[in-house]
C-alpha cells in the first residue's frame, strides 16, 4: 500500500514501496564485497545494525552463522523482519544501534549499511563505539555508507550536498570522505583492514538492473510510472545524485577490534 505522506516520507522507504530491494549506495556489488570481506563463518555470532527490509540479512543467513541478531530501531521494519527472520538462534531486537542491550565482548562480526550516514557526527561515534564494545577482541566491523570525494572537498560544497540531500530524501544525511570515515573508526579503537568504493549510482538504470535483475527492474519502472507523487520524489532524488556525481560515492570499510 502506498503512503499518502509521500512528500515527507524518507526516500529509501519510497523506493522500497516501489519494489526496490537493494537500497545501499554502492549497490549489490559493494554489499557482496563487504560480506565477503567479513568472512562470516558457521562459528560466528553476527550482529547487523539497521537491517531494513532484510536484503543483506538474507546474504548473511545463507552463510549459516552460529547466531544472527538484527538491531532495528524502526518499529514497522522490525515487525516485518520478525516475520521473515526467525528460527533457532536468529532474532530481531527493536532498539537503537547505539544501545543494543547486548553483552560486551560477545560477538564476532558486526556490520551496518547506509545508517551511519543518517546520523549526526556524535551519534556516528556512539554507534561505532557500541560496535566496538560488543565485539570480541579480533572481531570485525563492516560499514557501507555514502561517501564524499575528494578527501579535501571544501566545506562549502559539503554543506551544499548535505542541504540538498536533506531536502530531497527527507533525512539529514551527513556523508563523510573516505579519510573521515576511517578516522572515525580509528578514533573508537578500530584498525582499518580493507576499503572498497563504488560510484553512487543507486537510481541509474544500469545499476537498478544489476541490483534487481531485468524483470524486477521492469516492475519497479512500472510502479514508478503509475505513481506520480512517488515518481516526482524519485526523479528529484536522482537529479540531486547526478548533480553531485563528482563528489558522491559509496564507501565500504572493514575494521578490526585489536
Amino acid at each position: 500500500m502506498i503512503s499518502h505522506h509521500t512528500n515527507t516520507e524518507q526516500g529509501h522507504w519510497i523506493l522500497a514501496k516501489m519494489g526496490k530491494r537493494v537500497l545501499r549506495p554502492g549497490g549489490r556489488e559493494l554489499t557482496s564485497k563487504l560480506i565477503d570481506e567479513l568472512d562470516i563463518k558457521k562459528t560466528d555470532d553476527v550482529v547487523e545494525f539497521a537491517p531494513g527490509i532484510g536484503f543483506t540479512a538474507a546474504l548473511t543467513l545463507k552463510r549459516n552463522p552460529k547466531t544472527y541478531i538484527g538491531i532495528e530501531l524502526d518499529e514497522t521494519a522490525a515487525g516485518n523482519l520478525k516475520n521473515t527472520i526467525n528460527g533457532e538462534n536468529r532474532k530481531i531486537i527493536n532498539t537503537s544501534a547505539a544501545d543494543t542491550t547486548l553483552d560486551a565482548d560477545s560477538v564476532d562480526k558486526v556490520y551496518g549499511e547506509a545508517m551511519l550516514t543518517m546520523q549526526a557526527d556524535h551519534r556516528k561515534s556512539e554507534i561505532i563505539g557500541e560496535a566496538f564494545r560488543i565485539l570480541k577482541k579480533g572481531g570485525l566491523y563492516g560499514i557501507h555508507e555514502l561517501g564524499l570525494a575528494p578527501d579535501n572537498i571544501s566545506d562549502e560544497t559539503k554543506a551544499d550536498i548535505q542541504r540538498e540531500l536533506a531536502q530531497t530524501i527527507k533525512v539529514n544525511a551527513r556523508p563523510l570522505t573516505e579519510k573521515e570515515w576511517s578516522e572515525l573508526l580509528e578514533k573508537e579503537g578500530f584498525s582499518i583492514v580493507k576499503i572498497e568504493k563504488n560510484p553512487m549510482s543507486l537510481l541509474e538504470p544500469s545499476r537498478v538492473i544489476n541490483d534487481e535483475g531485468f524483470f524486477r527492474a521492469l516492475g519497479i519502472v512500472f510502479n514508478i510510472a503509475t505513481h506520480p507523487k512517488e515518481r516526482k520524489r524519485i526523479m528529484t532524488m536522482r537529479s540531486t545524485f547526478r548533480k553531485y556525481s563528482d563528489h558522491l560515492n559509496a564507501v565500504a570499510i572493514v575494521a578490526k577490534k585489536n
